[in-house]
């Protein structure tokens, strides 16, 4: 699975974060509104109510000037959804009055709902009334003592509250709508522009890696100079590293070589003799040896810095003049097909060294003909690096199974007439397998082997 980007999980954190929390506030805020509108309305029920107590207390007032004060003309329009109802409860048969609202129905009781009094010893809460209405209500037990008992109630439509309270969650999600479009905006513009240090990094160390550049230029902020200094510092630190190693190298190669050229001399002063014959032999064993591991630790040295593309077309060409020089007497036919744009992700000298191998190689052993091909493959799998592919082709007699076998094995020779010293094809071996490469060796489609070498491109 494709891994995604920091700035993407980035922006997708925070809108996750900016969604949640405009869902909570829009929660809460909405909850805050129908509370507010809910106790509004119920201090306007309140309102009425005592205004009907004072009424029912003051039974003085004559019938039709009762109840005029209540100020509301939608208690007098049947079945408006405002009612008002009074009954008295210590009589057998209860006498009810209510609003001219209420036209010929009842409102029901709280008690008979499960509604519990509040500590101001009032119940409110929702019934269903008249026409379907789902209705706000308000009631009352008022003891008047010799006058009677009674329970005054008054309902309000409840869509009043559920209309403010929709039209509230309308304009409040609109708001939050634009709100978040912007926040989300935001943060685009922050994780873009924030982010935009890191890529110019991650850009910078793909031109040092690609070989354009050698540190990372230009100016960073404070939060990211350290980590440019440091990447340069690293760099700086695995050059100079590099160079020890090969000045190392390069010092124990002269050490060791003068040596052993003083045993050859001396012991080829006494040709005849056989301990003479023997020390010549392991010499030229240990020279061989020396010369491999040397080789082996100088290019380890080179591949390990950084930096590093050689254009592998020119390389190539070069290469073909110079072997059609040194075989010039053996009329041999070098014929190059090779891709202008292949880039080989390591030194120009250690491709030389492989490619020249391998092409001196066929050179020996052809009949007349050599055919050089190097291509550029894309990976097939997600994450991997571009491969350099260069395969030499001779017309000679090839190898069998076995022969490939054994000439891969450092210092094999199948022919000692050829000149050499049984190092070539193991230096090559050893030397892709360093870059994470291979060689691997087959028949040609012109009649003889065929090396095919593997390398890491760009």
């Amino acid at each position: 699975m494709r891994r995604s980007s920091l700035a993407t999980r980035l922006f997708l954190s925070a809108t996750a974060w900016v969604v949640v929390i405009l869902v909570i506030t829009g929660f809460v805020l909405s909850s805050v509104y129908r509370d507010a509108t809910e106790r509004a309305f119920d201090r306007r029920l309140n309102l009425y109510l005592r205004t009907l107590i004072a009424e029912v207390a003051t039974p003085d007032e004559p019938p039709d000037r009762q109840f005029q004060s209540l100020g509301e003309p939608l208690f007098e329009l049947p079945l408006s959804g405002w009612y008002w109802q009074i009954t008295r409860t210590d009589t057998d048969k209860p006498d009810v009055r209510a609003s001219r609202s209420l036209w010929d129905k009842k409102l029901p009781k709280l008690e008979d709902q499960g509604i519990e009094l509040t500590p101001a010893g009032i119940r409110i809460g929702y019934v269903d009334g008249p026409e379907g209405q789902t209705l706000r209500i308000v009631e009352r037990q008022v003891d008047l003592g010799a006058d009677g008992k009674f329970l005054v109630a008054v309902a309000g439509d409840a869509s009043e509250i559920f209309d403010e309270t929709r039209s509230f969650d309308y304009y409040l999600g609109g708001t939050f709508a634009a709100l978040g479009i912007v926040l989300l905006l935001t943060t685009i513009f922050q994780v873009r522009f924030g982010l935009a240090p890191l890529k110019r990094i991650s850009e910078a160390i793909a031109d040092i890696r690609s070989g354009r550049t050698e540190r990372l230029e230009g100016n960073f902020p404070v939060e990211i100079a350290p980590l440019a200094r440091e990447t340069n510092a690293l760099i700086d630190a695995n050059r100079g590293i590099v160079e020890r190693a090969r000045t190392h190298v390069g010092n124990l190669a002269h050490a060791i070589k003068t040596p052993l050229s003083v045993i050859v001399n001396e012991a080829s002063a006494h040709g005849l003799d056989p301990f003479a014959s023997k020390v010549l032999e392991q010499a030229e064993v240990m020279r061989n040896q020396v010369a491999h591991h040397l080789e082996r630790a100088r290019i380890a040295a080179r591949v390990s810095i950084v930096a590093t593309v050689t254009e592998v077309a020119p390389a190539i060409e070069a290469l073909r003049r110079t072997m059609e020089k040194i075989h010039r007497d053996r009329g041999i036919t070098i014929e190059v097909k090779a891709d202008p744009h292949a880039r080989f992700r390591g030194e120009r000298q250690d491709l030389e060294e492989m490619a020249g191998n391998l092409v001196d190689n066929a050179c020996k052993w052809a009949s007349s003909q050599v055919f050089i091909e190097v291509l550029m493959e894309r990976p097939a799998e997600s994450g991997a690096g571009p491969v350099l592919r260069i395969i030499v082709d001779d017309d000679g007699r090839g190898l069998s199974a076995v022969e490939r076998a054994q000439v891969s094995r450092r210092g094999q020779r199948l022919d000692e007439s050829k000149p050499g010293s049984g190092l070539g094809l193991s230096i090559v071996t050893d030397l892709a397998a360093l870059y994470g490469g291979s060689l691997s060796l087959g028949t040609a489609p012109i009649g003889g082997l065929r090396a095919e070498l593997l390398l890491p491109a760009m």
